[in-house]
């Protein structure tokens, strides 16, 4: 008998604590739903891969949170952080005054130069001189299309507006543009792959600019959300300190992407 209620019992309490687990609540991390390699891009299989995952994944696991990426439109990510459809932002956002006005951030997680991509062989530096007369393309909603316009707008022919980062290396690769602003690690990655070397090379680093290109990327959280907020900065310290950082990042890049 005795045998029988302690089997009943542990029956009972394996079926809750399971029960409990299937109940935890996820945690929404959104990324850009737009390809943008080497940080994000998904697989064959659809499954979402980068440096950028796995950092994040990696956020979470020190964290103990239950995480899953969640890919959203880059133009509504920061709508999506407000009304709860996502829980955080892993997706090289900048942090900028203007973004603290309505979401928070975590301290940051990587800082890298700003750069401009332009057509090979033709003379051009990422200067408003150097790029006098040019069409140059960014993609909406960033850091890089508000510093276009601030810097760049009295000399640039035009300043051509995309969805995505990928639109504009395509259209700078047909020859519809003559130059692309961006990270300088995404443009590196493109010019790397047999279309962006046959057309393309970086014709250097932006001025800085702290107040819109900020100081670094940072996840982005919810206003008022201090539980979370604590929760990532003891993540990002503890994967840095662990090596966890290192090791993935010495599986995308040659250099440390964390930056001053």
């Amino acid at each position: 008998m005795k045998s029988f209620l302690k089997t009943t019992v542990a029956a009972v309490a394996f079926v809750v604590a399971g029960m409990g687990a299937a109940s935890a609540e996820q945690v929404k991390v959104g990324i850009a739903a737009e390809p943008y390699p080497p940080f994000a891009s998904p697989d064959a299989s659809g499954k979402w891969q980068g440096w950028e995952v796995e950092i994040a994944m990696a956020m979470c696991e020190s964290a103990k949170l239950d995480c899953v990426i969640t890919p959203v439109s880059w133009d509504g990510i920061i709508p999506a952080l407000t009304t709860k459809k996502i829980d955080m932002i892993a997706a090289s956002m900048s942090i900028t005054a203007e973004r603290e006005k309505t979401i928070d951030f975590s301290d940051k997680y990587y800082n890298t130069p700003t750069m401009i991509l332009g057509t090979k062989g033709e003379k051009m530096d990422a200067t408003p001189e150097g790029l006098k007369g040019k069409i140059l393309g960014v993609q909406v909603s960033t850091v890089h299309q508000a510093y276009a316009k601030k810097h760049f707008a009295d000399t640039a022919a035009e300043i051509k507006e995309y969805q995505t980062q990928d639109e504009a290396n395509q259209d700078l690769a047909a020859g519809r543009i003559d130059a692309t602003q961006a990270d300088g690690l995404a443009l590196e990655t493109f010019v790397a792959t047999p279309e962006g070397k046959a057309c393309c090379e970086i014709k250097g680093k932006v001025a800085d600019d702290l107040e819109i290109l900020g100081p670094g990327v940072g996840v982005g959280l919810r206003k008022g959300d201090t539980e979370m907020k604590e929760k990532i900065n003891a993540a990002i310290k503890d994967i840095r300190a662990s090596g966890k950082y290192n090791e993935i990042s010495k599986k995308y890049f040659t250099f440390d992407v964390y930056g001053g």
